[in-house]
């Protein structure tokens, strides 16, 4: 080793505090170590969680869910915030697929957002369906029209009722999504959001007044298309 560079000293080989023998040192470092670690905030701990329940009155005769992350050991899927969530028929194209020839290709997306008001994540449904159309909370959605989802959504397409709730945390990056098939299904949202005329690009349907201000760039995306039939 180069003489004009010291060696890395382990703890235990440090020089010791002034007052403190080698022993009292070493507990002091750790100590010092812990306290740190643990009022360090981390990611991990303040996610932003996204539930998705999801339903069809055929899904134990057709298995539709099948290829879900489902189950006790599945656990949550961590996501980055400036993706879309995906759900359709292409395994390739969405995140979650659907086991369904009916369904499109892409059938919807689920975008994360941020407005200058406020630090957390928020997020939109969109329609990826060219001729299927899809409605959230009662609000009809035709292609690349979204809403927004609040606290708690109701998504219908076809014979399949989505509910979206969020749990909000301080994390940007990344959102954490689990998904559940329950058991009965729940007939309704707790509190849906008011129902408003669908916007492609000049807002967000349902969303509070200060989002339908924003200017057109901090309006999410994606706008996708998709080429197949879909459900109508």
């Amino acid at each position: 080793m180069n003489g004009d560079v010291e060696p890395f000293l382990r703890p235990s080989e440090a020089p010791p505090l002034a007052g403190h023998s080698p022993p009292q040192y070493q507990q002091y470092l750790t100590r010092t170590i812990m306290d740190v670690s643990q009022t360090l905030p981390t990611e991990e701990d303040n996610l932003t969680c996204l539930f998705i329940s999801l339903h069809h009155p055929q899904q134990g005769a057709l298995g539709m869910f099948r290829l879900l992350p489902l189950g006790p050991g599945a656990g949550g899927r961590l996501h980055p915030a400036d993706e879309p969530v995906r759900f359709g028929r292409d395994q390739q194209a969405c995140l979650f697929a659907l086991a369904d020839p009916r369904v499109s290709r892409k059938q919807l997306s689920i975008q994360a957002f941020r407005t200058a008001h406020s630090p957390y994540l928020q997020f939109t449904v969109q329609n990826l369906s060219l001729r299927g159309r899809m409605a959230v909370n009662g609000v009809s959605l035709v292609y690349l029209e979204r809403a927004y989802v609040g606290d708690e959504a109701l998504v219908k397409f076809g014979d399949y009722e989505m509910r979206i709730r969020v749990e909000q945390g301080e994390a940007q990056a990344n959102f954490e999504v689990l998904l559940d098939v329950p058991e009965p299904w729940p007939p309704r949202v707790a509190a849906a959001v008011p129902s408003m005329v669908p916007v492609m690009e000049t807002g967000l349907s349902g969303a509070p007044a200060d989002l339908r201000s924003q200017g057109a760039m901090e309006r999410p995306g994606p706008m996708e298309s998709d080429e197949t039939l879909c459900l109508m």
